[in-house]
């Protein structure tokens, strides 16, 4: 029994799909399956059911995961034990980050960080804030970049990277403007192009207009703030953007920051509290890149690089 067979095995398991097994595990599909036999072989019972479209485990094969997952987890732990006394960082770090996103900061955090732990393997994951918060707190990613209403989502740590006023973006000729002033309730009198719920610009929204009761017709829901400022740009609505995600956009639309929306849309890098060294490495680089110092093990949840604008959000 080999411990490839044994990551192999618990692939098929969680993707429930032979191929999606072999893409993950950077194999052929016919490389997977021979293991896999080999280990039946070995173990003399059927770990999965192949009768079904899907992969199901077996009574054997359910029986066969936890102890699989508790091999690989602490062969795991061994390299790692030896690294740290050696000082040589391995393994492998999920790295979430809001759909559209063009931080370019982040990026050059991850450049800089596999120059450095060539031996740790990074996988990015794009979703909105509100998975990626809920895929940190369930071990699935060590560290996302979301974007939030709040400093710290419960539960996680903290960097703050960006933070900005709301505005809205409207064509030169559009009645608003014109205003010197542009209010949440002057939104009202229009349809409104917002993020989908569940990002960190629409979180920000939702709840400043619930607090004054008022209940926007949002007539158009756009993922990436291209389609949002071409939308607008055609005279189909006024899009509600942060502040940095509209200076893109200046060319053909004029932003006007919505006066009375106190609460930040916030940029911001979240973690679990208990994390490995390559997690830790990984916020020094972040911090560094988006013009901060080192990173603390722990860094404040309130932590704000004040005008620091080299971000631009696409998908808060």
């Amino acid at each position: 029994m080999e411990l490839r067979q044994l990551a192999y095995f618990v692939a098929v398991a969680e993707e429930q799909n032979f191929t999606r097994a072999a893409e993950r595990v950077h194999i052929s599909q016919s490389g997977v399956s021979a293991q896999i036999r080999q280990l039946e072989r070995e173990l003399g019972a059927e770990l999965f059911d192949r009768t079904a479209r899907t992969a199901t485990l077996t009574a054997a094969g359910a029986a066969a995961l936890a102890p699989a997952r508790a091999a690989l987890a602490a062969a795991a732990a061994v390299g790692q034990a030896v690294g740290d006394v050696a000082g040589v960082i391995r393994g492998r770090i999920t790295v979430g980050m809001v759909v559209g996103c063009t931080v370019t900061p982040l990026f050059d955090a991850l450049a800089a960080f596999h120059r450095a732990h060539p031996g740790v393997e990074i996988a990015l994951l794009e979703d909105n804030s509100d998975r990626l918060v809920h895929g940190v707190r369930a071990g699935e990613v060590d560290v996302a970049l979301i974007g939030t209403a709040t400093a710290a989502p419960a539960g996680l740590e903290a960097l703050t990277l960006v933070s900005e006023r709301l505005v809205v973006a409207v064509p030169p000729d559009h009645p608003l403007a014109h205003r010197p002033r542009v209010t949440l309730r002057d939104l009202t009198d229009h349809p409104v192009i917002c993020m989908p719920t569940g990002t960190g610009v629409r979180t920000v929204f939702d709840r400043a207009c619930a607090a004054q009761r008022l209940r926007p017709v949002i007539a158009l829901q756009a993922g990436a703030a291209d389609a949002m400022a071409d939308l607008a740009a055609r005279g189909l609505g006024v899009a509600v953007l942060s502040e940095s995600m509209a200076e893109s956009y200046r060319d053909r639309l004029d932003a006007r920051v919505i006066d009375d929306v106190d609460i930040p849309a916030l940029l911001c890098l979240v973690w679990r509290t208990a994390h490995g060294p390559a997690v830790r490495e990984l916020l020094a680089h972040g911090r560094r890149a988006f013009g901060g110092g080192g990173l603390p093990e722990a860094a404040a949840a309130g932590d704000d690089p004040g005008d620091n604008r080299a971000a631009t959000p696409e998908e808060q």
